[in-house]
């Protein structure tokens, strides 16, 4: 079985990981959507909270499940039987970083690296800055998955007014 992980923090999941996700999902037997777990980070969402997104974001596709991680990713790769990490790239900065962790993985455990280029209509689209525009009470419904939305929209009560 050719399984693989889409990693990230994951707050909160915008469409442009969902695109990722689900291009993912047509070339790998089973995708893992995990998110990492920075004890020292406070997000805006929980670990619990990002992973009952996911799985409703996900529950259409039948051979993704979602998971957490903490410590190394090749780590939970070699303990999960997963050859191959799966990530998107907004732009040339993306690409630096992601190449650089890309080489590190597979020196450390062989673990390849896909890097996939994002669909141009989320090229621009971040986490962080898809939780600053709604904290200014920006529209951002049609960046990130419906249940997303409802969420960001108890956090912070100005959005979408």
């Amino acid at each position: 079985m050719r399984r693989a992980v889409c990693p990230g923090s994951y707050d909160p999941a915008t469409n442009g990981h969902l695109d990722i996700i689900e291009r993912a999902a047509l070339l790998f037997d089973e995708v893992v959507v995990a998110v990492g777990v920075n004890k020292s980070k406070k997000g805006l969402f929980e670990v619990e909270e990002r992973l009952e997104m996911l799985r409703e974001i996900t529950a259409k596709l039948g051979n993704v499940r979602v998971d957490s991680w903490e410590g190394l990713l090749v780590d939970y790769c070699r303990e999960n039987d997963i050859a191959a990490v799966a990530k998107g790239l907004r732009s040339v900065s993306d690409f630096d970083y992601e190449l650089q962790m890309a080489q590190m993985n597979r020196e450390l455990t062989g673990v390849e690296t896909l890097l996939m280029a994002n669909n141009p209509a989320y090229g621009f689209v971040s986490s962080s800055l898809v939780k600053e525009v709604a904290a200014l009470g920006g529209d951002i419904e049609h960046l990130v998955p419906a249940v997303v939305y409802e969420r960001l929209s108890e956090k912070f009560p100005k959005l979408g007014r």
